[in-house]
C-alpha cells in the first residue's frame, strides 16, 4: 500500500511541472484568442486605412469646371462670330434702301457707273443744294465732313440726295439699261393696272404730270421701243344706262 502510495507520491511530485506546462500552453492560447489582440489588430488596420489618401470629389469637380468653362467660352465666341457675320452681311446700298422705301416702288435702281459719269450729271449741280455731299451719300462714299454737320444739316443733305437721285432717274430711264429695268416693272404690273372695265387689267405706265421723276418722254419712248406692248384699241364702247335704259343724247 505504501508503495502504491509512494508511487502515487512520485506522480504527485511530477504534477506541478505538468501543470505549469499546461498553464503556459493555456496562456499562449488565450493570448492568441484574446479580444485585446484583436482590438490592437483592428486599431492598426484602422491606422493603416486612415493613412491611405481618400479620393477628393472636390478635385474631380474642380477639374471638370475648367472644361465646362472652356466650352461655355467657345459657345459665347461662336455666338459673337455669328452676330458679327450677320451684321457684316447687312451691306445694303443707299440706292437699294431708297428704292425699297414705301412710296418709291416706281423707281428703278440706277447703275453706279451711270452716276459716276460726270457727263450724265451735267447741269444738276446748280439745281441741287449740297450737291457734292448728296452725291457722296448716293454712292455710299464715306465723307469726313458729315461729322461736322449738325442734325439739321444732315437732314438737308438727305433731302438733297433724294432730289438728286430723282433728277438722275429721269435721265436714266431713257437709256437702254433704264428701259430694260422699267420693262421688268411693267411686266410685273408694278405701276398698277387700269381700272376701266374694257381695259381688261391693262398695265399702266408712269407719266410725269405730278412732279414725279419720270419725265414726259419716258412713257411714249417706252411704247415706241417695245411696240408689241402697245395696247390695242377696244372694239366695245361703254354705254351709260339708267335702270337698264340707254341715256338719250341730245
Amino acid at each position: 500500500m505504501y508503495r502504491d502510495r509512494g508511487g502515487g507520491g512520485s506522480r504527485s511530485e511530477m504534477g506541478p511541472v505538468d501543470r505549469k506546462r499546461i498553464n503556459d500552453a493555456l496562456d499562449k492560447h488565450l493570448e492568441r484568442s484574446s479580444p485585446s489582440t484583436s482590438r490592437s489588430f483592428n486599431a492598426k488596420d484602422k491606422d493603416r486605412l486612415s493613412a491611405q489618401p481618400t479620393p477628393d470629389h472636390r478635385d474631380s469637380r474642380s477639374a471638370s469646371l475648367p472644361e465646362n468653362k472652356g466650352s461655355d467660352e467657345e459657345s459665347e465666341t461662336d455666338s459673337e462670330e455669328s452676330d458679327v457675320s450677320g451684321s457684316d452681311g447687312d451691306d445694303t446700298s443707299w440706292i437699294t434702301w431708297f428704292c425699297n422705301l414705301r412710296g418709291n416702288e416706281f423707281f428703278c435702281e440706277v447703275d453706279d457707273d451711270y452716276i459716276q459719269d460726270d457727263f450724265n450729271l451735267c447741269g444738276l449741280s446748280g439745281q441741287v443744294p449740297y450737291y457734292d455731299y448728296a452725291l457722296d451719300l448716293i454712292l455710299d462714299v464715306e465723307s469726313s465732313h458729315g461729322d461736322m454737320f449738325t442734325e439739321e444739316q444732315n437732314e438737308l443733305v438727305e433731302s438733297a440726295a433724294e432730289m438728286l437721285y430723282g433728277l438722275i432717274h429721269v435721265r436714266y430711264v431713257l437709256t437702254s439699261k433704264g428701259m430694260a429695268a422699267m420693262l421688268e416693272k411693267y411686266k410685273n404690273a408694278e405701276f398698277g393696272r387700269c381700272p376701266r372695265v374694257y381695259c381688261c387689267g391693262q398695265p399702266c405706265l408712269p407719266v410725269d404730270i405730278d412732279g414725279a421723276y419720270f419725265g414726259t418722254t419716258f412713257s411714249h419712248l417706252f411704247l415706241m421701243t417695245y411696240g408689241h406692248l402697245k395696247p390695242q384699241k377696244v372694239s366695245q364702247s361703254y354705254v351709260p344706262r339708267v335702270f337698264g335704259f340707254k341715256i338719250h343724247k341730245p
